[in-house]
């Protein structure tokens, strides 16, 4: 669960997530958490007068599936994830782009990646006007980050990354990890989406 909140101000004025749920543990700390970000965003959404878009970003094994899931929850939002985005295990620069261009660009929606055939398949069409979460590396860009209400960026120690992603992911990720961190380590040094982050946590 997340240890700390290191970032916490909004373009709202206000803070991105109570102390208390950075500090506890379990369940009750998750949706604690989730409810602080969430509000948070419909307050940043509100002084902006735009439309509710968060960004979940972090290297695997990070915990942004979950945290966006619950976030999309509370908000009654549309939720993205990249993993459906990605045109295969050397395209986290092109999802990217596609977030920009497609998911928070006209008309607004992605081209799903078929991972079994390897190949595109059908375009999923989103609300533009209605709230939206979009979690995944590269979620969190220099060019995304002035289209969102809040922008989330999630740590996490390596061997605990690796545990909770193959883990879920199993061998197919194990053989691909260190070509895929190195797209995130390239993102991260082109991007730096913590310094773009409104809430940098732990977990």
């Amino acid at each position: 669960m997340p240890e700390a909140v290191t970032k916490g101000e909004t373009a709202a004025g206000g803070t991105a997530a109570a102390d208390g749920a950075a500090a506890a543990n379990g369940i009750a700390a998750a949706d604690e958490l989730a409810d602080g970000i969430a509000a948070a965003a419909v307050g940043a959404a509100a002084f902006s007068g735009r439309r509710l878009v968060v960004l979940v970003d972090g290297r695997s094994g990070t915990g942004k599936t979950t945290l966006g899931r619950h976030v999309a929850e509370r908000l009654g939002a549309q939720l993205v994830h990249l993993d459906d985005l990605y045109p295969g295990w050397d395209g986290l620069r092109a999802a990217a782009d596609a977030v920009v261009r497609d998911v928070l660009g006209e008309p607004s929606g992605y081209r799903r990646w078929d991972w079994t055939t390897a190949r595109p398949a059908d375009w999923v069409p989103a609300d533009p006007d209605a709230p939206i979460v979009i979690e995944g590396c590269g979620a969190l860009s220099r060019a995304s980050a002035p289209l969102a209400s809040l922008r989330v960026w999630l740590e996490a120690d390596d061997a605990v990354r690796w545990d909770r992603a193959i883990g879920r992911d199993g061998e197919v990720f194990a053989r691909e990890w260190e070509r895929w961190a190195a797209q995130e380590q390239a993102f991260i040094a082109a991007e730096r989406p913590v310094d773009l982050a409104d809430v940098v946590l732990r977990t």
